[in-house]
């Protein structure tokens, strides 16, 4: 049996661990740059605030309902994450952690009631982190995508959802439509909707070699989970990325290159990071800037480099996007976003040595784990390129960010007695 623990209204209730004076009241968590929403507590979705909105074209909605509204905080919401995911193993030796708010767990030998386990797991998590979460327990993984789906929208569930005979999982599936099976997206929707094909039933009655021909394996492996049959194991460890990229909208349009250099230095840093965090060396980098759709004059270019050599060196790569962005920047735009993509990667261990030209040095490796452990541990940011500049007057507009609780010694939440 597999269950499938997601986080309810992960970064509204992230905002709401330390404020509980919000609990129960409509919470909103906008994008990067406060552009739209990205997340709604369960009484803003009542109040039929949409999803993915513009916050300007919403924002007499919410201030006439005093809804609670804040910046996106990822650091704040990686860091409760990681404790939800670190509750969650004790619950069971085989886990996937599928995303920032979503896990696997494997519950093969348990000897308890499943259904009376699965709120053992809501409780522990709400005691310890004081996060709500829904739990969907099947005996697949797309099944446990559907049961974890009922738990969050059948009341009397109470957050549960335990599918351990097909009669209740038929009963479910009549009541799906079959694009919310896991990996039924709206394309692919439509084509089965052409073959008569609307729920999840219909899907799983359907034959499988036939489906096969029509699409992909893929999804007759989907068929095949929700009769029951497992087809798809845990990942222990996450694919590693093929590509790489850090992009960003300013909070103030820069139109010098000045700020556009110190801007593509830090993406650049960011994107070497997570590269050295999976093993790989960047062997191309992709670098694009561009102003405002909506306004006139519209200016958009982008160009790829190729480095001296495989490289995860944060100062290389950021030299190189440095100079990409010189030769693609024209004067008189006000530039809305730039981007740095690492689009050519290769496995440090697989790495291809030039007979022409040396690799990265091993003074550079050193250098790099320092940084890296640095950041680490005192904070992203303590150590960096001095490229990117110190008053960063283009960085992104966060006007509600709330404090980082967790990760900032200086914002730690203070307990009145």
């Amino acid at each position: 049996m597999f269950a499938l623990v997601d986080c309810n209204s992960c970064y509204a209730s992230c905002e709401q661990i330390f404020r509980p004076d919000l609990r129960g009241k409509p919470v909103v968590v906008l994008s990067n740059n406060d552009g739209c929403i990205i997340a709604r507590s369960k009484e803003a979705k009542a109040l039929g605030i949409p999803d993915l909105q513009a916050y300007f074209k919403v924002r007499p909605l919410l201030e006439q309902h005093r809804v609670a509204v804040f910046s996106s905080n990822f650091r704040l919401y990686g860091d409760i994450s990681r404790r939800v995911m670190d509750t969650l193993r004790h619950f069971s030796p085989d886990i996937e952690i599928y995303s920032i708010d979503e896990m696997f767990l494997k519950l093969s030998g348990i000897d308890q009631v499943l259904n009376n386990y699965g709120q053992t797991m809501r409780e522990t998590l709400w005691k310890q982190v004081r996060m709500p979460v829904s739990v969907g327990i099947a005996p697949s993984k797309t099944l446990s995508k559907l049961a974890n789906h009922a738990a969050k929208n059948i009341p009397s569930c109470d957050g549960v959802c335990l599918l351990d005979s097909p009669h209740k999982w038929q009963w479910l599936l009549h009541r799906v439509p079959v694009t919310k099976v896991w990996g039924i997206g709206s394309r692919i929707g439509r084509r089965l909707a052409d073959m008569s094909i609307h729920t999840a039933w219909d899907l799983a009655s359907s034959n499988p070699k036939t489906i096969r021909r029509q699409f992909n394996v893929c999804v007759e492996r989907t068929i095949e989970e929700l009769n029951g049959n497992s087809c798809l194991t845990l990942e222990d460890m996450p694919p590693d990325k093929k590509q790489i990229y850090c992009t960003r909208s300013f909070g103030e349009k820069p139109t010098d290159i000045a700020p556009l250099l110190q801007a593509v230095s830090l993406y650049a840093n960011r994107a070497a990071e997570k590269l050295r965090q999976q093993q790989h060396l960047a062997l191309t980098i992709h670098v694009f800037i561009h102003t405002s759709p909506h306004q006139p004059n519209y200016y958009s270019n982008s160009t790829v480099v190729k480095l001296p050599y495989p490289t995860d060196d944060s100062r290389v790569i950021a030299t190189s996007a440095k100079q990409a962005v010189r030769s693609i920047y024209r004067p008189g735009h006000a530039y809305l976003k730039a981007g740095v993509g690492l689009i050519e990667l290769t496995a440090r261990k697989h790495q291809q040595q030039d007979i022409f030209q040396p690799p990265q040095s091993p003074r550079a490796d050193e250098l790099m784990k320092t940084l890296d452990g640095i950041n680490h541990r005192y904070g992203r940011g303590t150590a960096f390129i001095a490229g990117e500049g110190v008053k960063k007057r283009w960085s992104m507009r966060q006007e509600h960010c709330s404090p980082h609780y967790t990760t900032n010694w200086n914002q730690l939440p203070i307990v009145s007695m």
